[in-house]
């Protein structure tokens, strides 16, 4: 246990690690020390002088951010003074030098509103300044569709340097020059090439760096700040947009309110501008005898749809059901109970991007060996297999950086190409694509003298290697937990929620292969972008965003809402379930549960409320593992599932990861033009250091 020591700031006196940085142990104690380039969780920097304080006993004022905390010589504690006169003097000295070159152009400046030197010149700033020389001025430049970068603004606190080079580990941004002309500068000459994730903007104190997407186009205050989950990834990150007039403006999480803290990926903050595409459905669409498509009314397609399901079912057809990775676990569920319950069928399916149902019978019998996010970040070691994490799964990827970075953990990994944890890896092993469990073998001796280990593996590891890289687990005698890795935003929901082909049930490829197939229903996906459909006469039926391949065969194509616009909950890739929280309202779609509730409704079948809170406490009396405390979901927290402890029943079907990259999202990614704008897009995965 850390020794504490008696620490006096501005006459209170409390009790502190000794060590502790000065800065933190007063902002623990409500104590609040100024500061520009100190920022929690990256190098100290000691730039900006801002958080200059008195500490009587020593000549002159220290700096808050690099003083550690302890006891003076003779044993007494530290007294310090944070708001004297002399440290209000300083700090008006240090913003005036801060202010010799920076532009006055507050009014049209993105940062207006947010902008800590702004705050700190209006607390402690001159009203006048003594310089009168004309100031230092280059032009702006522009260095990726998505970052700007006004030089004359920049207070060099280097803070965008270290999330690039410390937290992303990508190195994009450096200084050059010196002096007055000394500036940062990007990569690339005069470019970046990088993941192009904008944490150098949200991470800027003043407005230096600013963003391609959200600049000049709203104030902080015109706007209202919705926190919810990023619809891409399995990751579960949470992202507070910022709406409108209905129409997102900006991605952030600069509150560091959800699992992620501050960090998203390029996709978490500027992967929404698809819900505004012109090729958006709005309203139902109607094959005619032409083989095109005629608009119709939301009152005839739920008339058909209710009619066509009744008549196939009276006379004992064949269904099959298709799911989503994107929707959420309240239509999910309500799917799955559609499918068993009201139309009698037991083809339902998703796309299965990671061998789950392996790796819960695998674990059978085993408790505390399911990975939380906070685990990556805490855990002594992290071996990954078979997975680009830095591209697949930024927010994992970023946690082992930051778990590298905090508490010298020691990071392992065993993949087909470079990955960037190889930057930070004790060993990294190369293996062909099936070999992983060699690669994995290799490390014994290493793993062995761990104390403890997450394990983190994608869809290369499935079934008996699967099975095998557990057994390998058990092997080494000390405590490890797992992390199965899934593709989408609510991968792990679709599988709690049971779409699933289970008791005889058809998997996707088998109902796409069924040349008796009556009626497909795919809601969400997009089977039919890499398969063909097998029965000519089926009715299919397409509820999504776009005409897709699968919309584009479809008999009847519904327009459902996206992720940003709905309320519901998702459950990330380590099994934390968060809520989801409507942002904007697109003129002409519905909701997933919406449509399926109004099929069921017309068909006169009784399948419950379907409102997303009453299929909540559904979800909570009958699914496994999921009945949550609705107070700490409800306050934006992540709240842990627990699948079922027991043996699991193999499933039909194959199992694979889409591949995507930090550029690509399925059909999500396809209709971002910010996401298809970067020179990095579409991506590779095992670039290395170039990717």
């Amino acid at each position: 246990m850390a020794e504490l020591v008696k620490v006096k700031i501005n006459g209170q006196e409390f009790e502190a690690e000794k060590g502790k940085l000065l800065i933190e142990a007063a902002r623990e104690n409500g104590i609040e020390i100024p500061a520009f380039c100190y920022k929690e969780g990256y190098s100290l920097q000691a730039a900006c002088r801002m958080c200059l304080v008195e500490v009587e006993g020593t000549p002159k004022l220290q700096v808050g951010c690099t003083l550690p905390v302890d006891v003076n010589r003779d044993g007494t504690p530290m007294v310090v003074h944070t708001e004297s006169d002399t440290v209000k003097a300083a700090r008006k000295s240090t913003l005036e030098l801060l202010l010799t070159n920076h532009p006055l152009d507050c009014p049209v400046c993105d940062k207006g509103g947010e902008c800590e030197l702004q705050d700190m010149v209006f607390r402690y700033g001159a009203g006048e300044s003594r310089y009168t020389e004309r100031k230092v001025h280059t032009p702006e430049k522009q260095w990726s569709p998505v970052v700007f970068f006004d030089a004359p603004r920049c207070i060099l606190c280097y803070r965008c340097v270290r999330a690039c080079n410390e937290g992303m580990g990508v190195g994009a941004l450096g200084i050059g020059n010196r002096g007055v002309v000394a500036e940062i500068i990007p990569n690339k000459h005069d470019h970046l090439e990088c993941d192009e994730c904008g944490a150098c903007i949200d991470i800027c104190p003043v407005g230096a760096l600013t963003s391609g997407i959200y600049r000049y186009q709203t104030r902080p205050w015109e706007m209202n700040h919705v926190g919810t989950i990023c619809t891409h990834c399995s990751d579960g990150c949470k992202t507070t947009l910022g709406v409108r007039d209905g129409e997102i403006m900006r991605g952030n999480n600069r509150d560091s309110s959800g699992i992620n803290g501050e960090f998203l990926c390029v996709k978490g903050r500027y992967g929404f501008d698809f819900v505004n595409h012109p090729d958006r459905l709005q309203t139902p669409l109607l094959r005619n005898a032409a083989g095109g498509f005629d608009e119709i009314s939301w009152a005839q397609a739920l008339d058909l749809v209710s009619k066509k399901f009744t008549e196939v079912k009276s006379k004992n057809g064949k269904f099959g059901v298709i799911g989503s990775n994107h929707t959420t676990n309240e239509e999910n569920y309500f799917l799955q109970k559609f499918a068993r319950q009201g139309l009698g069928t037991k083809n339902i399916d998703h796309h299965r991007t990671g061998d789950l149902a392996t790796l819960f019978d695998a674990l059978s019998g085993k408790t505390d060996a399911l990975a939380s996010m906070q685990d990556v970040y805490t855990a002594k070691a992290v071996l990954v297999v078979g997975s680009d994490l830095a591209q697949q799964h930024p927010l994992l990827s970023f946690q082992a950086r930051a778990n590298y970075r905090h508490h010298a953990a020691h990071i392992y990994a065993v993949t087909t190409g470079e990955v960037r944890e190889d930057k930070q890896a004790v060993a990294s092993v190369r293996v062909q694509k099936g070999g992983e469990l060699a690669g994995v073998e290799s490390l014994r001796d290493k793993l062995k003298a761990e104390a403890n280990l997450v394990i983190v593996f994608g869809d290369t590891v499935q079934g008996d290697a699967l099975r095998k890289l557990v057994a390998f687990g058990d092997s080494l005698g000390i405590p490890v937990k797992y992390v199965g890795l899934v593709d989408y935003s609510n991968s792990r929901g679709a599988y709690d929620m049971d779409l699933l082909p289970r008791d005889g049930g058809l998997s996707r490829e088998q109902m796409l292969a069924a040349a008796d197939l009556d009626v497909l229903w795919v809601v969400g996906a997009n089977p039919l972008k890499s398969a063909a459909l097998a029965s000519k006469n089926a009715c299919v039926v397409v509820q999504d965003m776009f005409l897709t391949e699968t919309a584009k065969a479809a008999t009847l194509v519904l327009p459902a809402a996206s992720a940003y616009e709905k309320n519901g909950t998702v459950t990330n890739v380590t099994g934390e379930v968060q809520k989801l929280k409507q942002a904007i309202k697109v003129m002409g779609t519905k909701t997933d549960l919406e449509i399926m509730g109004s099929i069921a409704k017309e068909m006169g079948l009784n399948l419950g409320i379907w409102l997303p809170e009453k299929m909540l406490e559904e979800i909570r009396s009958t699914v496994h593992g999921y009945n949550v405390a609705l107070p700490v979901l409800s306050s934006g927290a992540a709240v842990a599932t627990q699948p079922l402890n027991g043996k699991v029943a193999a499933l039909p079907g194959t199992i694979g990861s889409a591949g995507d990259t930090l550029f690509t999202s399925g059909t999500l990614g396809r209709y971002s033009k910010t996401l298809n704008s970067v020179m990095e897009a579409p991506g590779s995965l095992y670039g290395g250091k170039d990717h």
